[in-house]
C-alpha cells in the first residue's frame, strides 16, 4: 500500500529537565511507565500544526509515541520523541521481521468503506449468517493464495462466526482466463481446482466481473495476492498462519 508521507521533522522549543530523556538503546529497556503524554498535552504541544491530532498512543519503537493526524484530508502516523521535542515522519521498519510498522499504523487511521466494495460475485467459505465478514482478494494461480486457502478452511471449521468472501483479482497473465471461467460460474470447486494445477474449461459467459474487481483493487491501493480486508475496514496484505489470522480477525473492532 502506497504511503503518502509528509517531512514534517520539526524541532519544537521546550524546556525540559536535563537528561529527563535516556536513549533507549533495545526493545528491551522499556521506560514507558515513567512518560505520559495526554491527548489534551498533545493538542497542546501540536497547536501551531496544519492538521487535527486523532489519536495519541505509544508506538512500538521504544522511546517514542505515535501521534495520529490529520493532514490535508488523509490521516497519516507521526512519531514524537518522549523528550517532546522531535516529531519524526517517515517508514519505521522493525529489523527482525522487517515489517514496515508505519504502513500497519497507516491502515489503522485509514480504514476502507466496506459499502464500497461489491461482494455479490464473492465466492463464499463459512458461515452465511458469521458476525465476523472478510473480504478476501486472491489469485487463482498466486502460490501464497493457496496456502492462505487452506487456513481459511481451517478457521471456518474452527469457527462458526467466519465468513470469508472471495473476490477474485488475477495478477498474474496466465490467471486472467482462469479467474474469467470462475467468475462466470461462480464456483468454489474450480477455484480450488485452480488452485490444485488442474486444468478448468474456458468461460461459458462474459462478464465484467473481474475488470470490476481489478477496478476496486487498484481504488484501494490493493496491488497483492491475498489480500484481506477486515470487518473493520483496515487491509491486511500476505498469508497468514492460523493463528495470526485468527488473532488479527478478533482484534478487527467494528467501531459503530
Amino acid at each position: 500500500m502506497r504511503i503518502t508521507v509528509y517531512l514534517l521533522v520539526s524541532l519544537f522549543l521546550f524546556v525540559s529537565p536535563a537528561g529527563a530523556f535516556k536513549q533507549l538503546s533495545s526493545e528491551k529497556a522499556d521506560c514507558r511507565s515513567c512518560h505520559t503524554l495526554t491527548k489534551n498535552e498533545a493538542k497542546e504541544i501540536f497547536t501551531d500544526f496544519q492538521g487535527e491530532l486523532l489519536s495519541v498512543e505509544q508506538a512500538a519503537i521504544p522511546g517514542f509515541w505515535e501521534i495520529g493526524m490529520k493532514i490535508k484530508n488523509q490521516n497519516v502516523p507521526l512519531y514524537l520523541d518522549y523528550s517532546k521535542s522531535y516529531l519524526v515522519s517517515g517508514n519505521i521498519i522493525r529489523l527482525k521481521d522487517k515489517k514496515n510498522l508505519t504502513e500497519e499504523s497507516y491502515r489503522k487511521l485509514n480504514p476502507v468503506d466496506l459499502s464500497h466494495i461489491p461482494t455479490d460475485d464473492a465466492l463464499l467459505l463459512g458461515n452465511p449468517e458469521a458476525a465476523k465478514k472478510i473480504i478476501v482478494f486472491t489469485d487463482p494461480h498466486c502460490p501464497y493464495c493457496v496456502k492462505l486457502h487452506e487456513v481459511m478452511k481451517e478457521a471456518v471449521e474452527k469457527r462458526s462466526d467466519l465468513l470469508f468472501q472471495i473476490k477474485l483479482m488475477p495478477i498474474k497473465a496466465s490467471s486472467r482466463k482462469v479467474a474469467e471461467t470462475i467468475a462466470c460460474s461462480k464456483s468454489m470447486d474450480q477455484l480450488e481446482a485452480a488452485f490444485a494445477k488442474k486444468e478448468i474449461p474456458e468461460a461459458s459467459c462474459e462478464s465484467k466481473v473481474i475488470e470490476q474487481n481489478l477496478a476496486v483493487a487498484k481504488s484501494l491501493g490493493i496491488r497483492s495476492t491475498p489480500t484481506l480486508i477486515l470487518p473493520n475496514g483496515q487491509i491486511f496484505p500476505g498469508y497468514k498462519p492460523l493463528v495470526e489470522l485468527l488473532e488479527i480477525i478478533d482484534q478487527a473492532v467494528v467501531n459503530n
